[in-house]
C-alpha cells in the first residue's frame, strides 16, 4: 500500500471516529518494541472504529505494566504480553481474580530456533533436521551464527551446542556480540544466496524479510529446555525450542464493563509469520505503527473480520474499504 492510500485511511478513520459512542474509555499499553506497537494500534483503531470506545494508550514495558495492573488496577488491556517475562507476578494476579487471560495474541506464540534460508534446504533437503546439518558443514558454510552475548537465548543455544557436540561435526561456532551483526550476518548471506545457519527468533523484520526454514532439532522436550536455561548445568540436553506464550490479558473491571470488547479482544490473534511481514513491510517503508496497522487491516480482512461482531465488522469495513 502506498502511504498517501495510508494518509487517506488515516484521515477517515479520525474523522469516523466521531460518529460514534457505543463504548467508554479505554486503557491499553503499548510496549516498547515493534510489533507490539503494531498490536497497539490495529486493537486501538479496532475498538475505536468498530466499537466506538476513547482509547488511551499507555506506553509501557511487561514488568511495569503488570505492576501497575497489580497496584492500580490499570491500564484495562495489556497486550503482547510475554508469560516468560513476568515470573510470578503476573499468576498471582488470575488467581486473586484482578485479571484474565483471553488468548493468544500471537500464534504459536514468540518463535526460536536454528534456521537455514530455504533456497539452500530446497537444494539439500537433507539440510532440514540438525543431523542433515552436522553431516554436511560444508553445505551450511561450516559456521553457526550464535545468539549474541548476554542474551537468554545464548545460554539455552551454547547448551545445545554442547549436547550436539556441534563443533566436532566441523562447524565453527561465532559468538555475536550483538543483535544487529546477527541480523546483518543473515541479510548479507541471504541477499547473495550464500549459506548461512544461525538461531534467531520472531516475530522480527529478517524472518519477515527472508524466507528461512526452522531447522528440526527434534521433540520440544520441557524439562531438557528448563535445563538448558540454566548456564551451570552440568547435563545440557537437545531440545527444540518451545514457542513462547504471549497473550492479551485484560482486568476483571474490564472485561464486566466492556463484554463485547473483551470477546473481541480474546479473537485478536495474529499469525507469528504474519506479524513478521507486516514488520519488514514497516521497515522497508518507514513507517510508522499507525500506517502498519492500517496496512494490516486493509490487506487481511479475512483475519480480522473473524475478531468482530456484526456491527463492529460492518463499521470498520465502511472505514476500509
Amino acid at each position: 500500500m502506498r502511504k498517501t492510500t495510508l494518509a487517506v485511511s488515516l484521515c477517515a478513520l479520525s474523522v469516523s471516529g466521531l460518529a460514534k459512542a457505543d463504548c467508554g474509555e479505554v486503557s491499553i499499553t503499548e510496549m516498547n518494541w515493534a510489533s507490539a506497537t503494531v498490536v497497539t494500534n490495529v486493537a486501538k483503531f479496532v475498538m475505536e472504529q468498530g466499537y466506538g470506545c476513547d482509547v488511551a494508550v499507555v506506553p509501557s514495558d511487561t514488568v511495569p505494566a503488570v505492576t501497575s495492573v497489580a497496584e492500580n488496577g490499570e491500564p484495562d488491556i495489556v497486550t503482547e504480553l510475554w508469560l516468560n517475562s513476568t515470573g510470578e507476578v503476573y499468576e498471582q494476579l488470575e488467581e486473586q481474580g484482578k485479571v484474565e487471560r483471553l488468548g493468544k495474541v500471537l500464534d504459536p506464540g514468540g518463535v526460536e530456533g536454528w534456521w537455514l534460508p530455504t533456497y539452500l534446504v530446497e537444494a539439500h533437503p537433507e539440510l532440514a533436521t540438525i543431523e542433515g546439518v552436522m553431516a554436511n558443514p560444508e553445505l551450511v558454510g561450516g559456521r553457526f551464527n550464535n545468539c549474541p552475548d548476554g542474551w537468554g537465548c545464548r545460554v539455552v543455544s551454547d547448551n545445545l551446542v554442547r549436547a550436539l557436540d556441534l563443533e566436532a561435526s566441523g562447524i565453527e561456532v561465532f559468538n555475536h556480540g550483538s543483535g544487529e551483526t546477527l541480523a546483518s550476518s543473515m541479510a548479507s548471506a541471504v541477499q547473495s544466496k550464500e549459506p548461512w545457519f544461525g538461531y534467531y527468533w520472531g516475530p522480527t523484520v529478517p524472518l519477515g524479510k527472508y524466507d528461512m526454514t526452522k531447522v528440526d532439532l527434534g521433540e520440544v522436550k520441557p524439562d531438557v529446555h528448563a535445563r538448558n536455561q540454566n548456564p551451570d548445568t552440568p547435563n545440557p540436553g537437545v531440545s527444540d525450542f518451545p514457542a513462547a506464550p504471549v497473550l492479551t490479558s485484560v482486568t476483571a473491571d474490564f472485561k464486566e464493563r466492556e463484554p463485547e470488547v473483551a470477546e473481541m479482544l480474546s479473537k485478536l490473534t495474529f499469525q507469528t509469520s504474519t506479524m513478521s511481514s507486516v514488520l519488514a513491510w514497516m521497515d522497508e517503508n518507514n513507517a510508522s505503527a499507525e500506517e502498519a496497522a492500517v496496512y494490516f487491516l486493509s490487506n487481511n480482512t479475512d483475519e480480522w473480520s473473524a475478531w468482530l461482531n456484526d456491527s463492529a465488522r460492518e463499521r470498520l469495513a465502511a472505514v476500509l474499504n
